[in-house]
């Protein structure tokens, strides 16, 4: 006689954003004897996440944003659902009993979160890029002493996770992560000068969140990826390489001192890397496009172009550099990211301004406590403003 499966329960922090809706659908695909929501969280769009909260079952629901507290409330009114609002509630949501923490909240508002979840001892399926960027050593730290699993969503950390052999370690070489080269690949400077952010937001290959879609146009999300891979895996700077795959077909690889190349393919679709975090170390029947090698005409392969896309040089000095670094860099860019969104920057200014605030904080020293990180990270937004000013 079989035994019954035991569902295993998850909190999804950001479930109203591209990776959250996508960590519902495949939770609904998996089935509630698989799993059950605790909690679920989002920010403005208040309908979508009572929503879900109803659709799930969720015991708790938290908006972000305080000021959408009684609208949430009266949402769900009626249906027992508890109702949370700000940064307190989304620390509330993240030590809630849940063997498995989604982290989907984009930007900095995701770090404390997260944070909460590892110290208790959570699996966080890691979505968020900050963690690792802006407090990549205390993140670490704290996930070995809570004594979870740390596991990659990006589909490109996730491909790394999926071939590295762990009794392989010593013979590792590189990792070399795959970017699709966006929409402006083969724009000249000129033309990148000139785009803004709708044309900017248009990603040939991967559906995604308006901010994601740009820094993917910039490459900048690529250079925050390579930090994260340095902190996940271990590494060195110059074991983390780029390389362009306009088809997004092999989605990363890891090179051993044998010569031997481990990639893993898939048809874009944040889907199975999120349904390998959820159903890790087993892996789960999905319903997504299967690769039809029949049908691959070819797979193309170009080096990056740092003169265009400078942000991929960033990061490597990020990573040299060390210490709050990666926290300087992220703030910055993300207050040019605003500014190009609302119209007050250019596009290839962004990298500009990044690296002059880079170069204002190099010195700093390293964190010893998140409050370090935050306040590298308030200093840089600060002066990326005024550079913008």
């Amino acid at each position: 006689m079989a035994l019954a499966q035991t569902s295993r329960s998850i909190t999804i922090l950001g479930s109203t954003g591209s990776i959250g809706v996508s960590t519902l659908d495949v939770v609904r695909h998996l089935g509630r004897e698989t799993f059950e929501v605790a909690a679920l969280t989002g920010s403005a769009n208040i309908a979508l996440l009572a929503e879900q909260a109803r659709a799930f079952d969720a015991r708790l629901a938290v908006t972000a944003d305080e000021s959408r507290y009684n609208e949430l409330k009266e949402a769900l009114a009626g249906t027992g659902i508890q109702v949370a609002a700000g940064r307190s509630g989304l620390i509330e949501a993240a030590e809630m009993e849940a063997g498995l923490v989604m982290a989907a909240i984009v930007g900095t508002a995701g770090l404390a979160p997260t944070l909460a979840a590892a110290k208790r001892g959570a699996d966080i399926a890691l979505a968020n890029k900050e963690c690792l960027v802006s407090a990549g050593d205390l993140f670490i730290k704290a996930v070995k002493k809570g004594g979870g699993k740390l596991l990659p969503v990006d589909s490109e950390h996730n491909a790394i996770f999926q071939v590295l052999e762990e009794n392989q370690r010593h013979a590792l070489e590189r990792v070399i992560l795959t970017a699709s080269g966006g929409p402006f690949r083969e724009y000249s400077l000129a033309q990148m000068a000139g785009v803004t952010a709708d044309v900017a937001r248009a990603h040939p290959n991967w559906s995604m969140g308006l901010k994601i879609s740009i820094d993917s146009a910039s490459m900048f999300n690529k250079a925050l990826e390579m930090i994260e891979a340095k902190h996940l895996f271990d590494l060195e700077p110059d074991q983390v390489e780029v390389i362009v795959h306009p088809q997004s077909v092999i989605h990363s690889m890891v090179g051993y001192t044998d010569g031997s190349v481990l990639a893993q393919l898939g048809c874009p679709d944040m889907r199975t890397a999120i349904g390998y975090a959820l159903q890790y170390p087993q892996r789960a029947s999905l319903a997504v496009e299967r690769l039809d090698f029949a049908k691959l005409s070819r797979l193309d392969f170009e080096a990056p172009d740092e003169i265009r896309f400078p942000a991929l040089r960033l990061a490597r000095l990020a990573m040299t550099r060390g210490g709050v670094q990666g926290a300087v860099l992220n703030g910055a860019k993300e207050v040019a990211l605003e500014a190009f969104i609302d119209g007050r920057t250019g596009f290839l200014t962004m990298a500009e301004i990044t690296e002059k605030v880079m170069t204002e904080l190099s010195n700093l020293p390293p964190a010893s406590s998140m409050d370090d990180v935050f306040a590298a990270d308030a200093e840089a937004r600060r002066l990326a403003t005024s550079h913008i000013a």
